[in-house]
C-alpha cells in the first residue's frame, strides 16, 4: 500500500447462520488486496466500525454476515461513513443482515427471502461496463446458492441475473437479479449474491468479480481511492 492510501475493512460477524466459506472469502480478499497494494483487515468485532477506524477506509465489506451484528453506535458510524462518501460492499448473506434496521435494507437495495438447495445454474450478464463484470463470460455457468429477494431492488444498476430456467426453485421470474450497485446517500454500494460455497473463493472469475465490486464501491471516496483491482 502506498503512503496515504485507503484501507478495506472486511467484517465477518454472524448472529445467525454462519457460512463455512467465510475463512476462504477472507483469504481470497486478502490475496486480492495484497496484489493491488491495498491494506486490508478482517474483523468480527463490531467495535471496529467506529469513526477512528472508518476514517482510514475507502470501503467496508460485509462478507457473509448474518443477523443483527451492529449496535446503535456502530450503525450510526456506518451510516455516517457512507454519507461521507465511503463505500459498502455486501457479499451473499449480507442480504440477511441487520433485519430490523431500515437504513441498511434501503442501502443494500433488497433483503434475502429464500433459496433452494445449492445447485448448478447459468448466470447472464446484464451490464459488462463495470469492474465487477467486465471480465466475465456470458453465459456464466457455475454452482452456488441462488437467492430470492423480498423484492426486486429499485433504482439500482443490475449487473448480473440468474436464468431461472437453468435451475430448480427460483421464485423471482425472468429478471432475477444477482448482483447490482448504486449510489446511495453520498456513497457507493455494491452487492453480490454469489459466494456461498468454499469453492467459490478459488474461482478466478468470482474473485475478480468481488474485487471489482470492492474497488468500484471504494472509488466514491475520492480523497482516499483504492488502487486498481488485483488479479491474485
Amino acid at each position: 500500500m502506498t503512503a496515504g492510501g485507503a484501507e478495506v475493512l472486511v467484517f465477518t460477524r454472524t448472529a445467525g447462520y454462519r457460512h463455512e466459506s467465510i475463512e476462504a472469502g477472507v483469504i481470497a480478499l486478502t490475496e486480492l488486496a495484497d496484489a493491488a497494494g491495498v491494506a486490508m483487515r478482517a474483523t468480527e468485532d463490531p467495535a471496529e466500525l467506529c469513526p477512528p477506524v472508518l476514517q482510514r477506509c475507502a470501503v467496508v465489506v460485509f462478507l457473509n454476515t448474518s443477523g443483527t451484528v451492529l449496535g446503535r453506535d456502530q450503525r450510526a458510524a456506518l451510516a455516517s461513513f457512507v454519507r461521507g462518501g465511503g463505500g459498502f460492499a455486501g457479499v451473499h448473506c449480507a442480504a440477511a443482515t441487520e433485519p430490523d434496521w431500515p437504513y441498511y435494507g434501503n442501502m443494500l437495495g433488497a433483503r434475502f427471502a429464500r433459496h433452494p438447495a445449492v445447485q448448478p445454474g447459468v448466470i447472464r450478464l446484464v451490464d459488462r461496463d463495470h469492474p465487477a463484470t467486465a471480465h466475465l463470460p456470458d453465459p456464466w455457468p457455475r454452482t452456488d446458492e441462488w437467492y430470492d429477494f423480498d423484492h426486486p431492488p429499485a433504482g439500482v444498476r443490475v449487473l448480473l441475473r440468474i436464468d431461472e430456467a437453468s435451475y430448480t426453485g427460483g421464485g423471482m421470474g425472468a429478471e432475477h437479479p444477482l448482483a447490482w450497485c448504486h449510489e446511495f446517500g453520498g456513497g457507493r454500494v455494491f452487492y453480490t449474491a454469489l459466494g456461498h460455497t468454499v469453492e467459490s473463493y478459488a474461482e478466478p472469475e468470482l474473485r475478480q468479480h468481488l474485487w471489482g465490486g470492492v474497488v468500484w464501491a471504494g472509488a466514491g471516496r475520492r480523497s482516499r481511492p483504492l488502487r486498481e483491482a488485483g488479479h491474485a
